[in-house]
């Protein structure tokens, strides 16, 4: 049985419980094998353990069977944009990096640790993750602030033989696309002829925008704090600028009203709000999703007032759009068939299979599967597998 939005909302938690389950972290190294007598200890170590590391030594690929490091996801982090605390630095990060190595774990049965940087120099990262790469089977890369996470997924991607995300971008953008379809869908709209505008430029609406567009929407508008993105701008990164020339066919110019007026989605993941009457100026049955946490662009009440459909990312209103659905089987999925990269196609088969799950029980308040939907994660996983590379 799928978990719907109709699951109980929890009771506040007080700060002594939340530093009583983080006392002493909460990751814990296990072994697989008892080690209970001199015979399992020569087994598991000396003198047998040398077997294995000559056999690895003449044929490097061995390693893949008899060591964790293929199957294991590091969350590297250098700590510069930590939820919506910012730049807190690498120490102050890291139970944040705990938690997504449990996640991976419980979710998506993957091995993972974290790895906090004590540096922000791109060069020096890169350098750091190419001498441990022996140790590890993925990368996914967390709460590193825009634009410096562009070009350090980039130039990782071109340095390691294995896959590598930077999940506040595509994890998000893959639950978007998710929500997206089945928005489209309970309000009777085709994906493809949506406007949708974006509010934000950093690393969740970029790529929420090269999703969009991969998955055949050409209408797709997005804002900075200065305003809409498009050509006749002179202040843009090159982030921005390669933005710009793919995004905003009808040539909007302006902000937020002018973006917003007519259009049939928003997606907020920024830091800003959005006023009232400029929801006014939107679609019939509009969807709007506000993302920011703790503070939504605009408030649910508020916004479901112009809109159909409503999602947040937070677990205290329905449709919560989480990482946590995407991100887990993204990597099981990777590493399963063995790919080298994560591709725009495994992104957007992700988004189809999160979608998907939700099938007849879609609702206007359930557009997405819970975090906690068992099925998640194994449907996704296929689903990246079979989009993989040959």
């Amino acid at each position: 049985m799928s978990a719907t939005a109709s699951e109980n909302i929890t009771q506040p938690i007080s700060v002594e419980e939340i530093f009583a389950a983080h006392e002493g972290g909460k990751l814990s190294v296990g072994t697989k094998l008892p080690l209970d007598s001199k015979r399992a200890l020569s087994i598991a170590y000396t003198p047998g353990v040398a077997q294995v590391s000559r056999a690895i030594a003449a044929d490097p690929a061995l390693a893949a069977t008899t060591t964790w490091a293929s199957r294991l996801v590091v969350v590297v982090s250098d700590g510069t944009a930590v939820l919506g605390l910012g730049n807190i630095g690498p120490a102050a990060s890291l139970p944040v990096m705990e938690g997504k190595s449990a996640l991976f774990r419980t979710f998506g049965g993957l091995n993972s640790i974290p790895l906090v940087l004590d540096t922000t120099n791109v060069d020096e990262i890169i350098e750091t993750l190419v001498r441990l790469r022996p140790s590890y089977g993925a990368v996914n890369l967390e709460d590193i602030s825009a634009p410096r996470c562009f070009e350090l997924e980039q130039r990782l991607i071109e340095a390691l033989d294995c896959p590598v995300m930077h999940d506040d971008q595509h994890g998000t953008a893959i639950v978007v696309l998710a929500a997206l379809e089945n928005a489209a869908r309970v309000t009777d709209r085709e994906l493809a002829g949506l406007r949708v505008v974006i509010s934000g430029a950093g690393a969740a609406g970029v790529a929420c925008a090269n999703i969009l567009l991969e998955a055949g929407i050409t209408d797709v508008v997005v804002l900075d704090s200065r305003g809409v993105i498009g050509p006749g701008r002179t202040d843009l990164t090159s982030v921005k600028e390669d933005l710009a020339a793919r995004t905003n066919p009808r040539g909007v110019d302006g902000g937020a009203a002018e973006a917003l007026q007519g259009a049939d989605a928003f997606i907020g993941v920024s830091s800003g709000t959005v006023g009232e009457e400029l929801l006014a100026g939107m679609a019939p049955d509009a969807i709007i999703f506000a993302l920011s946490n703790p503070d939504p662009e605009v408030h649910p009440d508020t916004a479901r007032r112009y809109a159909a459909v409503v999602a947040t990312g937070r677990s205290d209103f329905p449709n919560q759009i989480n990482n946590v659905l995407a991100f887990p089987g993204v990597f099981r999925g990777a590493l399963d068939s063995g790919a080298r990269r994560i591709t725009p196609a495994m992104k957007v088969a992700a988004a189809a299979a999160i979608a998907n799950l939700v099938g007849e029980e879609l609702r206007t308040d359930y557009i997405v599967p819970s975090p906690l939907d068992p099925r998640v994660a194994p449907a996704v996983a296929a689903a990246v597998a079979a989009a993989a590379p040959a």
